[in-house]
């Protein structure tokens, strides 16, 4: 089958969102020099709704949502994401590969005067976009002073700059793709990352076999693995904007060993989990490790969050 003559992809215009398409562009058209790749830049909901958590507005789905109505209407052909931003269940129209290896999964303390967290003194005001986050340091360090952070993060960078906050945590992936690899103090080592932290993802339509073929040879093996195994964590344990989860995934050779947290976002209370096994069966895993994380104490920590939407997974 031959491959597409146009590729249309469709992007958030954030500085972050158009360097990772500008990469898979480049990508695609240095294995493909004669393919003619288009960028369609567009602002979602996410975008624009900023003076609200984003779990208060909608999720992580509201980074998706508009490129997916994109693709229906036939002014795209495929999707670039941050996989952190996809939502555990996509249309079933829809597909979605992992792009070239993973960046650097974790998150970075950003901060213009001291050089880790435990430096800052208490009340120091510390800029935060997730309750992932928020509940795993809160826990660490209860003197500080959590504040919910959006926007973009360049737009986060000024704010931090102007004084509004004394330091903020970001996603080290963002930073490193940004070129800002300098504005990282330390690497977030204790804390664990959201899922699909660091993975660049495509979503396209599931009946364009002309894209498979195409976006197939990106996929760097290892990250699929890991992909895998988290999204499928966090189907059993329904991860969302609205609830403190995080997994990590990591892939030597044909075992993959995978870490998960839930708790709740002012980090008072959290269940943890782990196990490994082979990377041929990571969604295996990953369902199995969900069940285990719910058992830990993660039903009740769910039933405490929002005992009717969740009333399936804690019953």
């Amino acid at each position: 089958m031959a491959v597409p003559a146009l590729v249309r992809i469709a992007t958030r215009e954030s500085k972050l969102a158009l360097a990772q398409t500008a990469m898979v562009a480049g990508a695609l058209r240095a294995r493909h020099p004669g393919l003619v790749v288009e960028i369609v830049a567009m602002t979602t909901k996410g975008d624009r709704v900023l003076d609200r958590p984003l779990a208060q507005v909608g999720g992580k789905g509201l980074f998706v949502k508009e490129l997916e109505v994109a693709m229906d209407a036939g002014r795209a052909d495929m999707a670039v994401h941050s996989l952190k931003d996809v939502p555990m269940q996509i249309p079933a129209h829809f597909a979605l590969l992992t792009f070239g290896p993973r960046e650097e999964p974790l998150d970075a303390f950003v901060c213009n005067r001291f050089a880790t967290l435990a430096e800052l003194p208490a009340g120091a005001r510390v800029g935060s976009s997730s309750l992932r986050r928020e509940c795993q340091l809160r826990r660490a360090f209860p003197a500080l002073d959590f504040r919910a952070l959006r926007g973009n993060v360049n737009t986060r960078l000024a704010k931090l700059d102007a004084g509004e906050f004394d330091a903020i945590i970001l996603a080290a992936a963002g930073l490193r793709r940004l070129g800002l690899e300098a504005r990282i103090r330390a690497l977030l080592t204790d804390s664990i990352p959201a899922i699909g932290q660091g993975i660049l993802a495509i979503e396209y339509p599931d009946a364009r076999a002309d894209l498979t073929q195409l976006l197939a040879p990106f996929e760097d093996a290892a990250t699929a693995v890991a992909a895998r195994a988290e999204r499928a964590l966090g189907l059993v344990v329904e991860g969302s904007c609205e609830v403190p989860l995080g997994a990590f995934a990591q892939v030597a050779g044909d075992r993959v060993t995978l870490e998960a947290f839930v708790g709740l976002p002012n980090g008072t209370r959290i269940a943890r989990a782990h196990d490994s096994g082979p990377s041929a069966e990571a969604e295996v895993l990953g369902r199995a490790l969900g069940e285990k994380l719910l058992a830990a104490g993660g039903r009740e920590i769910l039933a405490q969050l929002a005992p009717t939407h969740r009333k399936g997974k804690v019953a």
